[in-house]
């Protein structure tokens, strides 16, 4: 049985021990897509540093659909926060490159300006950038390698969907963002449209090992398979010296 409170009160002592060792004083940068991960993140760090502690990063790529929702959990949590659109960096690399770019490198190149962005605030506010990513995400390769996939700390990357939302409900955040429909804002489609399974399977097969339908279940083994190395360290020549 999962136990909201024990998980989320552990998550806050480990934030506050992970920047006691690795930034003492220094903040917390979170970029806040309007989705419950970011969210439940950027509420995290601020019972774990307070909100002075925390700056909150709104990059939309040109116009973003939700951007409200974003802009609802900075003012719900009181949080500093910058908005730095992304569209003339974006475009800029799309107009200079001598060929035309596949649709998953368009997809990607966003998530890793984004990353590229967060760093700079981070590097200018004496900052630890979060990773936002979750278990079921990760699990099947659902993030952008050295976009979202990456940050200076994680704190919810053992932690499933559902359990997110029943942490999020803890930290009392607003049902519209917990409940909001997951998307990755790139190629107009849910995630688990794009997934091709429900995130409810997938909680289940990660924590059971128990699965109803054989199509989901083979999917899920094979993203889980050919996505690992997104989880691992850069290969690395050891020479014989």
């Amino acid at each position: 049985m999962f136990d909201a409170q024990k998980v989320k009160d552990g998550c806050v002592n480990w934030i506050r021990d992970f920047f006691e060792e690795n930034g003492k004083g220094c903040n917390a940068v979170v970029g806040i897509s309007g989705g419950k991960d970011s969210s439940i993140v950027a509420a995290l760090c601020v019972e774990a540093l307070g909100k002075d502690r925390v700056i909150g990063v709104l990059m939309p790529n040109g116009e973003q659909s939700d951007i409200d929702m974003a802009k609802l959990l900075v003012s719900h949590l009181g949080i500093k926060h910058y908005i730095v659109n992304i569209k003339d960096a974006y475009d800029g690399v799309v107009n200079s490159l001598p060929f035309e770019l596949s649709q998953q490198s368009r997809e990607n190149l966003a998530p890793r300006i984004r990353m590229a962005t967060l760093y700079a605030v981070s590097q200018s506010h004496n900052g630890r950038v979060a990773n936002t990513c979750n278990l079921s995400e990760d699990w099947v390769g659902y993030a952008t390698r050295y976009g979202d996939s990456v940050g200076d700390f994680s704190p919810c990357s053992n932690i499933t969907v559902a359990e997110m939302k029943q942490i999020g409900r803890l930290l009392n955040l607003p049902d519209v963002l917990i409940d909001k429909v997951p998307s990755d804002g790139l190629c107009g489609k849910t995630d688990e449209d794009k997934l091709g399974f429900l995130y409810e399977e997938l909680d289940r097969y990660i924590r059971t090992g128990e699965i109803d339908n054989p199509v989901s279940k083979e999917r899920i083994d094979r993203l889980h398979r050919i996505n690992q190395f997104k989880l691992e360290l850069m290969p690395a020549f050891e020479p014989e010296i």
